[in-house]
């Protein structure tokens, strides 16, 4: 096996299992074994079990990323692409092993002291935020920066009060809640504009 694909497969080990079972409660003897490799190939890879869980966030972060903008695409150009961004959320709810926020889950179990993780963490979430403001400077052009920037930090946070309480509840309803708040803060946006035309 060649060497990128044996790292691809360590992640994708311990992604399931950390994700699944938490980062503390997954131990490395636990990733070896279910990858069916020697403890010396992990470490050739990996220094550590940070260092793992970092790739972890990362094949989780990349994963999302790509199968939200595809899911948005397939929507109408404007408002439909943004409502779409929550809308992700109903098949991701659904799919098997559904366990909510990994970097949540993740930043919960790990130490205050230690920075490395939380600040992956902290960057990724900064990074879907940029992702969520060019989704709304894409499909409202027409609103103001300031607008523009307000908006996709509501989705945000629309967005990640759905994922986190849905995984709560073990139900989909935040996700429906938080759809229908979106689209009032949409209209509530159509509305100014409208006045001031």
């Amino acid at each position: 096996m060649k060497k990128s694909e044996t790292r691809e497969l360590i992640v994708k080990t311990a992604t399931e299992l950390f994700y699944r079972k938490g980062y503390n409660l997954t131990g490395i003897n636990e990733i070896i074994a279910e990858a069916g490799i020697a403890k010396a190939t992990l470490y050739s890879h990996f220094r550590s079990k940070e260092d793992l869980c970092i790739a972890y966030l990362e094949y989780k972060n990349e994963d999302l990323l790509n199968n939200i903008d595809t899911f948005c695409n397939e929507k109408l150009v404007g408002e439909d692409r943004l409502i779409a961004v929550l809308e992700f959320l109903i098949p991701f709810f659904e799919s098997d092993g559904f366990n909510g926020c990994w970097c949540i889950r993740t930043v919960a179990e790990i130490p205050k002291e230690n920075e490395k993780i939380r600040k992956t963490i902290q960057n990724q979430k900064k990074g879907f935020l940029a992702y969520l403001v060019t989704l709304v400077e894409t499909n409202l052009p027409d609103l103001e920066p300031e607008e523009q920037v307000k908006l996709a930090s509501q989705i945000y946070m629309l967005y990640e009060g759905a994922v986190s309480e849905s995984h709560l509840h073990n139900s989909p309803w935040p996700i429906y809640e938080s759809i229908d708040l979106l689209k009032t803060v949409l209209d509530k946006h159509k509305q100014t504009d409208l006045s001031t035309q």
